[in-house]
């Protein structure tokens, strides 16, 4: 059974270019959902992440060094206070995510934590069937990632929205 956030999707899509350091994902955008959950308590983000195919990773904040993941889609479910957030690199643009909001990033999305207030924390999930490793965007890994990144298949469902939400129409489709 699909289960979703209980809030209506506001999103926003940011498609991030690479740098030639971090190459993010040429394709597809990040997505942030803002309010998405109205009262965030983690064990439901994680049951709905769940019950989506994103079974729940950990519970804790971003890491405040620029990383990214190449081969898999991450999906953050922010459950306590806040953080401005830089993604795409040191260049890119830096958003904020609040208890309630949830980000999904496509593999290669660099991510960092500029700035947490109110112990920020969140709940991180992959997609079934996916694993993430670790990259910091060392030159002499970039093309190697970058063709990690292109061979990441499509997840089945929005994590938080089922098989019918935005990522669908964000992401293309039809979804594997």
């Amino acid at each position: 059974m699909t289960r979703t956030a209980p809030n209506p999707p506001r999103v926003e899509a940011w498609l991030l270019p690479g740098d030639g350091v971090f190459p993010n994902n040429p394709e597809l955008p990040l997505l942030l959902y803002a309010g998405a959950f109205s009262e965030p308590d983690p064990g439901t983000i994680e049951e709905v992440f769940a019950a989506n195919g994103w079974p729940p990773a950990w519970r804790f904040g971003v890491l405040g060094h620029h990383h990214y993941h190449s081969t898999a889609h991450e999906a953050l479910g922010c459950f306590a206070g806040s953080a401005r957030i830089q993604f795409g690199g040191p260049e890119g643009p830096i958003l904020e995510a609040s208890a309630g909001d949830v980000v999904v990033l496509p593999a290669g999305t660099t991510h960092c934590a500029v700035e947490v207030r109110g112990g920020f924390r969140c709940v991180g999930a992959y997609p079934a069937g996916q694993s993430p490793d670790m990259n910091r965007g060392n030159p002499i890994e970039h093309d190697a990632a970058a063709r990690r990144i292109a061979e990441v298949p499509l997840p089945e469902a929005d994590p938080a929205y089922g098989p019918e939400g935005p990522l669908r129409r964000q992401w293309g489709g039809p979804l594997a």
